[in-house]
């Protein structure tokens, strides 16, 4: 089964080329995607959204509470409910996305589970991983996907690099009888 990580520094485009890796696949996808919420041009926090079901909520803000990190608190509420929750509902996906396995997500130990138990299965996965976490499911990570650096020179051409790798991954995998993809 294939499983890619996208990292790299803040604001380079990681969420931007999963998110567009998903547009050129014909493949059902499921699980969360993040973005800032912005006012008057300043960020205030991270949305999270459930992929399958497009239910929203608020992964962080500067005025929610919650386990803070940085300027932001983190609202394990809808990360439990919304996060946790698409990612276990993604089982029954042809790919599974994970944006992000950062320092937020992971101050919540059933989105931590959530993942693993992903992790576990036979299922693809695309995800986007903090580049610095030594949290051990960001190590897990990088010892079993392959992890791939997104800066300023290659975002453009990584989301058509990695959707080409998943087709394949989807053709070989045909030929061998297995149904990791739907």
């Amino acid at each position: 089964m294939l499983r890619i990580a996208v990292t790299g520094k803040p604001g380079v485009g990681k969420s931007t080329v999963v998110t567009r890796v998903v547009e050129k696949l014909d493949l059902k996808a499921c699980g969360i995607r993040a973005a800032e919420m912005r006012v008057d041009g300043k960020r205030q926090g991270f949305s999270i959204e459930d992929i399958d079901t497009g239910r929203k909520g608020i992964l962080s803000h500067v005025k929610c509470t919650g386990p803070k990190l940085g300027k932001y608190h983190v609202n394990l509420e809808d990360l439990d409910g919304i996060g946790a929750e698409a990612i276990r509902h993604a089982l029954g996906c042809d790919l599974v996305v994970i944006d992000e396995v950062g320092p937020m997500e992971l101050k919540s130990e059933n989105f931590v589970r959530a993942v693993e138990e992903i992790l576990d299965s036979d299922r693809p996965i695309l995800a986007v991983l903090h580049r610095s976490s030594k949290h051990l499911l960001a190590q897990r990570i990088r010892e079993e996907f392959e992890v791939l650096t997104v800066d300023e020179v290659n975002r453009d051409d990584l989301p058509d690099r990695i959707a080409a790798r998943f087709r394949q991954g989807r053709e070989e995998e045909k030929k061998d009888g297995n149904s990791y993809f739907g």
